[in-house]
C-alpha cells in the first residue's frame, strides 16, 4: 500500500527524478511513495539517487516498459 502515487509516465530524464524529489520533500517520514515512469533512465537514476538520500527503495519492478518504484520517506536529519 502506498500513500501517494506519482505518475511521471511519458516524461523524459531528468523530470521523473526531479518530480520524485519534490514529492518526497512534501511527504512525512514513514509515508510510502509509488513512482510510475516510462523513461528507461529512471531505472538507473532513481535507485542511484536514493542510495545517497535518507529515503529507502523498498520495491522496484518493470513491466512492459513501465518502471514502478516504491519508496519509504526517510527522516532528513538522519542522513
Amino acid at each position: 500500500m502506498t500513500d501517494v502515487t506519482l505518475d511521471v509516465t511519458g516524461l523524459r530524464c531528468p523530470m521523473p527524478l526531479l518530480k520524485a524529489k519534490l514529492q518526497l520533500n512534501a511527504m512525512a517520514p514513514g509515508q510510502r511513495l509509488e513512482v510510475l515512469a516510462t523513461d528507461a533512465g529512471s531505472a538507473r537514476d532513481i535507485p542511484a539517487w536514493l542510495e545517497h538520500s535518507c529515503h529507502t527503495l523498498v520495491d522496484s519492478t518493470e513491466i512492459q516498459g513501465c518502471f514502478r518504484f516504491t519508496i519509504v520517506v526517510g527522516h532528513p536529519e538522519t542522513h
